[in-house]
């Protein structure tokens, strides 16, 4: 059986209380810790810089700090990231229009030593991703638009994750499937059913025991 991992987005943490949730992340089944970061341009919102995801590197010592990109110039900030303690960097394909950039920045990624993934939308068909899976670490399927959290899975995203899931299988490409948006202890199942590795939750995890809500998420 394919191991399962959970991601929480600490977009929904309760920042009334970080270092209690914090130390609760670490003591949970959690491996990773999710940290989104938006621009205000390619999605409508803002969150976070790389002195934040520093902190998170301090009290979440423990976690593989993934950062998604949310933004239009993934370049300018790979550094600064990859400076501030990310661990994987992940950025969407609809925001890099040539091909040959986004290999590019693949490589920057990998230069630096840190792992590299890709992003799609959900209006994106999945088969943007091919050329370049065997390139990558992770491939994230957002299952919501992104830019906002506590938003409904969107189901039709699954097949995005089963076809993924047979070419990497096909292939034996060691990339792994991430999905991000509306995961909580129903939806979950039906994506580690589809294939997905990585899941990644932020409103259900910290809405309550969160080492409770960590635990349901996996099978």
């Amino acid at each position: 059986m394919r191991k399962i991992t959970v991601a929480p987005s600490v977009l929904s943490l309760d920042y009334a209380h970080f270092n209690e949730q914090c130390k609760a992340l670490e003591k949970s089944e959690a491996q990773w810790c999710h940290f989104d970061v938006m621009d205000g341009h390619f999605v409508p919102n803002l969150t976070f810089g790389p002195d934040i995801l520093k902190g998170f590197r301090k009290a979440c010592p423990t976690l593989f700090m993934d950062v998604h990109l949310m933004i239009e110039d993934p370049e300018m900030f790979i550094s600064r990231f990859h400076a501030a303690g990310a661990d994987l960097i992940s950025f969407h394909v609809e925001a890099v229009k040539d091909k040959a950039k986004i290999h590019e920045l693949i490589h920057k990624i990998h230069e630096l030593g840190l792992q590299a993934g890709l992003v799609i939308k959900p209006k994106t068909d999945a088969h943007v991703l091919d050329e370049f899976l065997e390139e990558i670490d992770l491939v994230l399927i957002m299952s919501v638009e992104p830019g906002f959290g506590g938003q409904s899975f969107m189901e039709d995203q699954l097949d995005k994750v089963r076809y993924l899931r047979r070419i990497i299988d096909e292939k034996q490409i060691s990339c792994v499937i991430e999905i991000d948006g509306g995961i909580n202890d129903v939806t979950a199942k039906k994506a580690i059913e589809a294939g997905v590795d990585v899941l990644v939750a932020g409103s259900y995890v910290f809405k309550g025991d969160i080492e409770e809500n960590v635990r349901k998420l996996l099978p």
